[in-house]
Protein backbone atom coordinates (compact mmCIF):
# COMPACT_ATOMS: atom_id res chain seq x y z
CA UNK A 1 0.00 0.00 0.00
CA UNK A 2 1.37 3.44 -0.86
CA UNK A 3 2.33 5.38 1.72
CA UNK A 4 0.33 8.64 2.69
CA UNK A 5 1.57 11.55 1.87
CA UNK A 6 2.75 14.32 4.86
CA UNK A 7 1.73 17.62 3.16
CA UNK A 8 4.22 20.38 4.70
CA UNK A 9 2.28 22.92 2.96
CA UNK A 10 -1.20 22.22 4.88
CA UNK A 11 0.67 21.48 8.20
CA UNK A 12 2.37 24.86 8.07
CA UNK A 13 -0.70 27.07 7.18
CA UNK A 14 -1.93 25.48 9.95
CA UNK A 15 0.44 26.72 12.29
CA UNK A 16 0.61 30.17 10.58
CA UNK A 17 -3.15 30.14 11.44
CA UNK A 18 -2.13 29.41 14.86
CA UNK A 19 0.89 32.20 15.24
CA UNK A 20 -1.82 34.39 13.78
CA UNK A 21 -4.83 33.85 16.64
CA UNK A 22 -1.81 33.76 19.60
CA UNK A 23 -0.48 37.20 18.01
CA UNK A 24 -3.53 39.26 18.48
CA UNK A 25 -4.36 37.54 22.03
CA UNK A 26 -1.03 38.28 22.74
CA UNK A 27 -2.02 41.85 22.36
CA UNK A 28 1.66 43.57 22.25
CA UNK A 29 4.07 44.12 19.58
CA UNK A 30 5.84 41.33 18.16
CA UNK A 31 8.47 42.69 16.04
CA UNK A 32 11.98 40.35 13.84
CA UNK A 33 15.14 41.89 13.19
CA UNK A 34 16.57 40.22 10.31
CA UNK A 35 20.43 41.00 9.55
CA UNK A 36 21.14 40.75 5.75
CA UNK A 37 25.16 41.25 4.73
CA UNK A 38 26.02 41.74 1.33
CA UNK A 39 22.91 42.71 -1.25
CA UNK A 40 22.05 39.55 -3.39
CA UNK A 41 18.72 38.86 -5.44
CA UNK A 42 18.27 36.01 -3.62
CA UNK A 43 18.90 36.77 -0.15
CA UNK A 44 16.80 40.09 -1.06
CA UNK A 45 14.05 38.28 -2.11
CA UNK A 46 14.26 35.74 0.16
CA UNK A 47 14.57 38.24 3.19
CA UNK A 48 11.21 39.67 1.20
CA UNK A 49 9.22 37.39 0.90
CA UNK A 50 9.61 36.44 4.51
CA UNK A 51 8.93 39.76 5.82
CA UNK A 52 5.42 39.65 3.76
CA UNK A 53 4.96 36.24 5.38
CA UNK A 54 5.57 38.08 9.30
CA UNK A 55 2.96 40.86 8.72
CA UNK A 56 0.48 38.54 7.27
CA UNK A 57 0.20 37.16 10.65
CA UNK A 58 0.81 40.89 12.64
CA UNK A 59 4.50 40.45 13.16
CA UNK A 60 6.17 43.46 12.40
CA UNK A 61 9.37 43.01 10.09
CA UNK A 62 12.50 45.10 10.08
CA UNK A 63 15.50 44.16 7.99
CA UNK A 64 18.61 45.37 8.67
CA UNK A 65 21.39 45.55 5.67
CA UNK A 66 25.09 45.99 5.24
CA UNK A 67 27.80 46.29 3.11
CA UNK A 68 29.44 42.91 2.38
CA UNK A 69 33.02 44.31 3.99
CA UNK A 70 31.55 45.02 7.37
CA UNK A 71 33.35 44.16 10.05
CA UNK A 72 33.02 41.47 12.68
CA UNK A 73 33.15 43.98 15.20
CA UNK A 74 30.81 46.48 13.77
CA UNK A 75 28.15 43.30 13.19
CA UNK A 76 28.61 42.25 16.90
CA UNK A 77 28.00 45.79 18.23
CA UNK A 78 24.73 46.25 15.98
CA UNK A 79 23.71 42.81 17.45
CA UNK A 80 24.25 43.56 20.87
CA UNK A 81 21.99 47.14 19.70
CA UNK A 82 18.82 44.74 18.93
CA UNK A 83 19.61 42.69 21.98
CA UNK A 84 19.18 45.77 24.00
CA UNK A 85 15.95 47.66 21.93
CA UNK A 86 13.21 46.40 23.91
CA UNK A 87 10.75 47.24 20.82
CA UNK A 88 12.91 43.84 19.27
CA UNK A 89 11.54 40.87 20.44
CA UNK A 90 13.55 38.33 18.47
CA UNK A 91 16.39 38.66 15.86
CA UNK A 92 17.64 36.35 13.20
CA UNK A 93 20.66 36.54 10.82
CA UNK A 94 20.59 35.33 6.85
CA UNK A 95 23.43 33.04 5.72
CA UNK A 96 25.96 32.58 4.37
CA UNK A 97 28.02 35.40 5.78
CA UNK A 98 30.99 36.48 3.30
CA UNK A 99 34.04 34.41 4.30
CA UNK A 100 35.70 37.33 6.13
CA UNK A 101 32.89 37.06 8.80
CA UNK A 102 32.46 34.46 11.83
CA UNK A 103 28.96 33.30 11.51
CA UNK A 104 29.30 30.84 14.32
CA UNK A 105 30.85 33.66 16.81
CA UNK A 106 27.90 36.09 15.45
CA UNK A 107 25.36 34.27 16.36
CA UNK A 108 26.62 33.58 19.73
CA UNK A 109 26.08 37.18 20.55
CA UNK A 110 22.64 36.93 19.93
CA UNK A 111 20.70 36.98 23.00
CA UNK A 112 19.24 33.59 23.85
CA UNK A 113 16.09 34.28 24.00
CA UNK A 114 15.15 36.35 20.61
CA UNK A 115 17.31 34.12 18.76
CA UNK A 116 14.30 32.80 16.95
CA UNK A 117 16.64 30.25 14.29
CA UNK A 118 17.76 28.89 17.82
CA UNK A 119 21.18 28.45 16.53
CA UNK A 120 22.94 30.07 19.79
CA UNK A 121 25.27 27.39 21.39
CA UNK A 122 23.10 28.08 24.78
CA UNK A 123 19.96 26.68 23.06
CA UNK A 124 21.30 23.77 21.66
CA UNK A 125 22.68 23.06 25.08
CA UNK A 126 18.72 23.62 26.63
CA UNK A 127 17.65 21.16 23.97
CA UNK A 128 20.56 18.29 25.19
CA UNK A 129 19.65 19.12 28.69
CA UNK A 130 16.02 18.32 27.86
CA UNK A 131 14.71 22.01 28.61
CA UNK A 132 14.35 23.49 24.87
CA UNK A 133 13.69 27.31 25.06
CA UNK A 134 13.94 27.98 21.11
CA UNK A 135 15.14 25.06 18.82
CA UNK A 136 16.52 25.29 15.20
CA UNK A 137 13.90 25.96 13.03
CA UNK A 138 14.15 23.04 10.32
CA UNK A 139 14.79 20.75 13.39
CA UNK A 140 11.64 21.53 14.36
CA UNK A 141 9.71 21.08 11.36
CA UNK A 142 10.72 18.04 11.29
CA UNK A 143 9.42 16.93 14.88
CA UNK A 144 6.35 18.57 14.13
CA UNK A 145 5.44 16.56 11.05
CA UNK A 146 6.96 13.31 12.54
CA UNK A 147 3.51 14.30 15.20
CA UNK A 148 1.18 15.12 12.76
CA UNK A 149 0.88 11.43 11.62
CA UNK A 150 0.02 10.26 15.37
CA UNK A 151 2.53 7.49 15.05
CA UNK A 152 4.20 6.82 18.95
CA UNK A 153 7.68 8.59 18.85
CA UNK A 154 8.67 7.37 22.44
CA UNK A 155 9.85 3.63 22.52
CA UNK A 156 10.60 4.29 18.83
CA UNK A 157 13.68 3.31 16.76
CA UNK A 158 14.78 6.53 15.11
CA UNK A 159 17.80 7.09 12.29
CA UNK A 160 18.77 10.25 11.44
CA UNK A 161 21.32 10.38 8.16
CA UNK A 162 23.40 13.50 8.36
CA UNK A 163 25.08 15.05 11.17
CA UNK A 164 24.91 18.59 10.48
CA UNK A 165 24.44 21.37 13.41
CA UNK A 166 21.10 22.61 12.53
CA UNK A 167 19.56 19.79 11.25
CA UNK A 168 21.06 16.45 12.18
CA UNK A 169 22.29 16.86 15.41
CA UNK A 170 19.03 18.88 16.86
CA UNK A 171 16.60 16.10 15.36
CA UNK A 172 18.65 13.87 17.31
CA UNK A 173 18.49 15.68 19.96
CA UNK A 174 14.33 16.06 20.07
CA UNK A 175 14.20 13.31 19.13
CA UNK A 176 15.88 11.54 22.21
CA UNK A 177 13.68 14.44 24.23
CA UNK A 178 10.63 12.79 23.18
CA UNK A 179 12.05 9.34 24.59
CA UNK A 180 13.14 7.38 21.12
CA UNK A 181 16.01 5.35 20.73
CA UNK A 182 18.03 7.56 17.80
CA UNK A 183 21.28 6.78 16.05
CA UNK A 184 23.27 9.23 14.19
CA UNK A 185 24.45 8.31 10.69
CA UNK A 186 27.64 10.46 9.26
CA UNK A 187 29.97 10.53 6.83
CA UNK A 188 32.11 7.78 8.83
CA UNK A 189 29.32 5.47 9.08
CA UNK A 190 30.05 1.88 7.68
CA UNK A 191 27.03 0.42 6.67
CA UNK A 192 24.11 3.05 6.32
CA UNK A 193 21.82 0.65 5.61
CA UNK A 194 22.26 -1.32 8.24
CA UNK A 195 21.25 1.21 10.40
CA UNK A 196 18.10 2.62 8.28
CA UNK A 197 16.57 -0.82 7.69
CA UNK A 198 15.53 -0.88 11.22
CA UNK A 199 13.79 2.27 11.22
CA UNK A 200 10.89 2.97 12.64
CA UNK A 201 11.62 6.97 11.83
CA UNK A 202 14.02 7.99 9.10
CA UNK A 203 15.24 11.38 8.65
CA UNK A 204 17.24 12.04 6.25
CA UNK A 205 19.59 15.62 5.71
CA UNK A 206 22.23 14.92 4.05
CA UNK A 207 21.86 17.26 0.42
CA UNK A 208 22.63 13.85 -1.59
CA UNK A 209 19.87 12.91 -4.40
CA UNK A 210 18.94 9.58 -3.84
CA UNK A 211 20.55 8.63 -1.59
CA UNK A 212 18.08 6.83 0.26
CA UNK A 213 16.50 3.46 -1.58
CA UNK A 214 14.24 1.08 -0.91
CA UNK A 215 16.48 -1.27 -0.14
CA UNK A 216 17.50 1.24 3.41
CA UNK A 217 13.88 1.50 4.24
CA UNK A 218 11.76 -1.18 6.62
CA UNK A 219 8.26 -1.86 5.55
CA UNK A 220 5.37 0.58 7.18
CA UNK A 221 8.59 3.24 8.19
CA UNK A 222 7.80 7.33 8.46
CA UNK A 223 10.64 8.83 6.08
CA UNK A 224 10.93 12.75 6.28
CA UNK A 225 13.08 13.99 3.64
CA UNK A 226 15.10 17.44 4.55
CA UNK A 227 17.36 17.43 1.12
CA UNK A 228 16.67 19.79 -1.20
CA UNK A 229 19.22 18.89 -4.56
CA UNK A 230 18.46 20.38 -8.38
CA UNK A 231 19.18 17.87 -10.64
CA UNK A 232 19.69 18.44 -14.20
CA UNK A 233 16.87 16.28 -16.30
CA UNK A 234 17.81 15.01 -20.07
CA UNK A 235 15.78 17.88 -21.54
CA UNK A 236 18.06 20.52 -19.49
CA UNK A 237 16.02 21.92 -17.36
CA UNK A 238 16.27 21.14 -13.39
CA UNK A 239 14.21 19.59 -11.03
CA UNK A 240 13.84 19.88 -7.31
CA UNK A 241 14.60 16.39 -5.37
CA UNK A 242 15.35 15.24 -2.03
CA UNK A 243 17.97 12.96 -0.98
CA UNK A 244 15.17 9.86 -0.77
CA UNK A 245 14.46 8.56 -3.92
CA UNK A 246 10.48 9.27 -3.22
CA UNK A 247 9.32 7.10 -6.42
CA UNK A 248 11.15 3.77 -4.88
CA UNK A 249 10.47 4.48 -1.18
CA UNK A 250 6.87 5.36 -1.51
CA UNK A 251 5.57 2.37 -2.44
CA UNK A 252 7.48 0.60 1.03
CA UNK A 253 7.04 3.41 3.78
CA UNK A 254 4.05 3.93 5.68
CA UNK A 255 4.20 8.07 6.10
CA UNK A 256 6.69 9.89 3.57
CA UNK A 257 7.31 13.76 3.08
CA UNK A 258 7.71 14.83 -0.46
CA UNK A 259 10.36 17.30 -1.64
CA UNK A 260 9.09 20.08 -2.29
CA UNK A 261 6.09 20.33 -0.28
CA UNK A 262 7.44 18.57 2.64
CA UNK A 263 9.94 20.02 5.01
CA UNK A 264 10.79 23.37 3.42
CA UNK A 265 7.49 25.30 4.13
CA UNK A 266 7.65 24.35 7.92
CA UNK A 267 10.96 26.26 8.06
CA UNK A 268 9.20 29.23 7.83
CA UNK A 269 6.18 28.27 9.93
CA UNK A 270 8.83 27.02 12.82
CA UNK A 271 10.30 30.50 12.16
CA UNK A 272 7.45 32.52 12.56
CA UNK A 273 5.85 30.02 15.77
CA UNK A 274 9.51 30.43 17.61
CA UNK A 275 9.24 34.42 16.92
CA UNK A 276 6.09 34.04 18.80
CA UNK A 277 7.50 32.39 21.44
CA UNK A 278 10.21 34.77 21.74
CA UNK A 279 8.03 37.25 22.09
CA UNK A 280 5.51 35.21 24.44
CA UNK A 281 8.54 34.79 27.08
CA UNK A 282 9.92 38.51 26.87
CA UNK A 283 6.38 39.60 28.11
CA UNK A 284 6.50 36.68 30.69
CA UNK A 285 3.17 34.91 28.75
CA UNK A 286 5.27 31.47 28.60
CA UNK A 287 7.87 29.91 31.03
CA UNK A 288 11.21 30.29 29.09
Amino acid sequence: MPARIIDGVAISIRIKDEVKARVVALGKPVKLAAVLVGATSAGELYALRQGEACRALGIEYQLLTFPADVTQRHLKQQIRVLNTDPSVTGIMMHLPLPQHLDAPRLQYEIDVVKDVEGVNPANIGYVTYGHTLIAPCTALGVIELIESTGIPIKGAEAVVVGASQIVGKPVALLLTERMATVTVCHIETRDVKAHTQRADILVVAVGKAGLIGAEHVRDGATVIDVGINRVEQPDGTKKTVGDVDFDAVKDKAAFITPVPGGVGPMTVAMLVKNTLRSAEILYGVTKG
